[in-house]
């Protein structure tokens, strides 16, 4: 069952916030994901505010922070935060069996350098997080919206793109992966017209060899679509 878009007037960085890049649908919550959600959320969810973060205090340190959009079920983000503990990871999702799964590989993997703000992202990024102060986007395999009426919802494009170059520390990267060549093709048009962020390849990417696999991506392998990578650097 899917929410209607929330419509309101406000427009901030030239995003209407009634275009939503995401439906809210209704998840089932596994017993282990609920009971995961309940005892960890107040420990490893940052609350949403209009008040900028200062990531120091969440995290506890200086290190570089990493913001994942659009997690999932989370299980590339635990992987890749579990190898890297030198860096600190911000995942930002709203569907809560899949915060509450990456909330149990918390606990499991005993993983200091995550945490996970359950809102929109654009709101998020928009409202919360400062200005040059994100040294990376991860953004696996959004929501392609396959019909040209719902373009607009893609996540990989402009202005949605400014927003996230205005966040990017210098030399800071977006990394964007889709098994929809068409989306890839059209992400690639959007970024490379996005003011301040630069190709770091000549088209697209080779795949990154520390991104780990997922389910999802299995299947679209499974369904014989191609797995395209873009990597755009802060100028």
């Amino acid at each position: 069952m899917e929410n209607k878009d929330i419509v309101t007037s406000r427009k901030t960085d030239g995003i209407h916030r009634e275009i939503h890049t995401f439906v809210l649908r209704q998840g089932h919550f596994t017993a282990s994901e609920r009971k995961a959600y309940e005892e960890l959320h107040e420990q490893f969810c940052v609350p949403y505010s209009e008040k900028k973060l200062d990531f120091e205090t969440v995290f506890g340190n200086k290190n570089p922070v990493v913001i994942e959009i659009g997690f999932g079920m989370g299980k590339a983000t635990a992987i890749i935060a579990e190898n890297n503990p030198q860096i600190n990871y911000l995942g930002i999702e709203v569907h809560k069996p899949g915060v509450g799964k990456l909330l149990g590989e918390i606990r499991e993997k005993n993983l200091n350098n995550l945490r996970i703000i359950e809102h929109d992202a654009m709101e998020v990024l928009t409202e919360q997080i400062n200005d040059e102060s994100v040294s990376a986007f991860h953004i696996f395999f959004p929501d392609p919206w396959q019909k040209k009426r719902h373009f607009k919802r893609r996540l990989v494009q402009r202005p949605r793109t400014d927003l996230m170059a205005k966040k990017l520390v210098k030399d800071g990267y977006l990394y964007f992966v889709t098994d929809w060549l068409p989306y890839a093709e059209f992400g690639l048009e959007q970024l490379s017209v996005t003011d301040g962020l630069k190709n770091k390849y000549e088209k697209y990417a080779p795949h990154q060899q520390w991104r780990p696999e997922t389910r999802f991506e299995q299947k679209g392998l499974d369904a014989n679509r191609v797995i395209t990578e873009l990597m755009f650097v802060k100028k």
